[in-house]
């Protein structure tokens, strides 16, 4: 049944133009780069360069297949060149990969992803049609690529949010669990921040690689 499990879940990645190297190689390569953090740097700097960095090769890997990139609202998003969905990743905390256990988002979100979790939850009233061509940019299905620092090292699912309980997400309407191989102990707390604050920073422009 286990393995059966395993052939679904890596068809399901297939269906949404991911495979397992794609979050292996993004995840390891932020490890790496956490473990050149020091004393000397900022007390959250590890975690906000695993946020920053993990996403930062999510859209090295899929900007030559033709997705787009976005950070408005300070929320790093990879959009399908369909637009039929997008992906961006953030901390979690709980049973991550494990889906008889609960998970939510580590830190407080904000309005801008409030928003994208409210549509998430709306997008089964939409056709197809309407999903790949026919909404805007706030109204595609965002999945998120959840990951933790645990046992000396990173564990990570795809998941596609559904609703936020005060300012976490905690509800889920797919769950992924992706069986990756030990990427290595980051060495630091990799969850201390995982997104600036909505409205906290500057104006954010939408950037568009490739088109």
């Amino acid at each position: 049944m286990a393995r059966l499990d395993h052939l679904h879940y890596l068809q399901r990645l297939t269906e949404l133009d991911f495979t397992l190297d794609l979050f292996e190689r993004a995840l390891w390569q932020a490890a790496t780069d956490v473990r050149g953090c020091t004393d000397f740097d900022a007390p959250a700097a590890p975690g906000f360069l695993f946020w920053s960095r993990s996403n930062r090769y999510l859209a090295e890997a899929l900007s030559p297949e033709g997705w787009e990139r976005t950070s408005r609202d300070s929320i790093l998003r990879m959009i399908h060149p369909t637009r039929s969905h997008a992906i961006t990743a953030i901390s979690a905390d709980g049973a991550i990969g494990n889906l008889d256990g609960k998970v939510r988002s580590k830190n407080p979100k904000g309005a801008a992803m409030a928003r994208l979790v409210e549509v998430n939850g709306q997008l089964s009233i939409l056709s197809r049609d309407e999903v790949l061509y026919g909404v805007e940019l706030d109204q595609l299905p965002t999945w998120c690529l959840l990951y933790k620092r645990e046992n000396g090292s990173v564990s990570a699912e795809l998941a596609l949010p559904e609703k936020m309980n005060g300012k976490y997400i905690d509800q889920w309407t797919e769950r992924i669990p992706l069986n990756l191989p030990d990427l290595g102990d980051p060495g630091s707390d990799i969850t201390l921040l995982d997104s600036p604050p909505d409205g906290d920073g500057p104006e954010v422009i939408v950037e568009v690689l490739g088109g």
